[in-house]
């Protein structure tokens, strides 16, 4: 591992091993999460059954105890109008709903050093109105696009350009700018950020060894948002619904490798003619 002149971490292939391990516990808890969500379930129970998960698979959740004031769970649980960093509680889950949930995790080298893993995914509650369906398939599908446009030599602001063109050719939607994707590694938060929006060829360079998270937010209205009373939960200013993506990779030698996803990402990538970056 080194940092580059931005400052920005570069990992060797056994690191990048490491946050494969971390991301497959954080895609298996997903997993679990998304199939435990139904009416009737509280935010506070897929909270237990993930720090559980995290745990059992021998890592540590990143989440809790992170932050000022430090985060009192193992996930982010965001429901409807909720965008991201919702607190679990007593909510319970009604259908019609969706939640966004963000799961990070970290697995200890031989060196005692820890690694992240950081994914999200937004879930519908039972049957949900068309409208919602159609916007978390955009959003989802914008962030396969994000990745696809990740190859070394190239921006970061190409990731931000094919999210942000994928998702104004799908409708009008809400891009929100005050939260972003960012660089992950021996933190959970490093640089560089990834923005949803931007132009292409602007911004750091991806090389290989780099590891990012990239994270679009959608929303059905405006993208202007707001901070709860917790000093956590970002909501929409204007009430309408959001849906929340992510994924963590990093760029071999080979290609874009999706640590998060458990098919490292191969056959999304593949369907859209990107080079498969993963190793065994």
């Amino acid at each position: 591992m080194f940092f580059d002149q931005r400052r920005i971490e570069i990992k060797t292939p056994d690191q990048v091993r490491v946050m494969r391990a971390a991301g497959l516990v954080v895609g298996r808890t997903l997993a679990r999460l998304r199939e435990a969500v139904r009416p009737g379930i509280s935010t506070a129970e897929l909270d237990t059954l993930a720090e559980q998960s995290i745990r059992e698979q021998g890592g540590v959740p990143s989440f809790l105890g992170y932050g000022e004031p430090p985060f009192p769970a193992s996930i982010c649980a965001s429901v409807n109008d909720e965008v991201v960093h919702g607190i679990p509680g007593p909510r319970v889950l009604a259908d019609g709903d969706v939640i966004s949930i963000d799961c990070g995790a970290i697995v200890f080298d031989d060196a005692g050093q820890g690694w992240h893993g950081d994914a999200a995914i937004t879930v519908a509650v039972g049957t949900v109105r068309d409208e919602v369906a159609e916007l978390m398939r955009v959003t989802e599908e914008a962030l396969w696009r994000g990745l696809a446009a990740a190859r070394a030599g190239g921006r970061v602001g190409d990731i931000s350009h094919a999210v942000a063109s994928y998702v104004h050719g799908q409708g009008d939607y809400g891009i929100v700018e005050g939260y972003t994707g960012h660089g992950i590694g021996t933190a959970m938060h490093m640089e560089p950020d990834v923005p949803n929006q931007g132009r292409p060829g602007r911004g750091p360079r991806l090389r290989q060894g780099i590891a990012l998270a990239v994270e679009p937010m959608i929303t059905l209205g405006a993208p202007d948002t707001d901070v709860a009373d917790d000093d956590w939960t970002v909501v929409t200013t204007d009430g309408r619904w959001a849906a929340h993506y992510e994924h963590t990779f990093a760029l071999t030698e080979a290609g874009v490798w999706v640590l998060t996803a458990e098919d490292g990402g191969e056959a999304r990538l593949s369907a859209l003619g990107v080079p498969f970056g993963g190793s065994v």
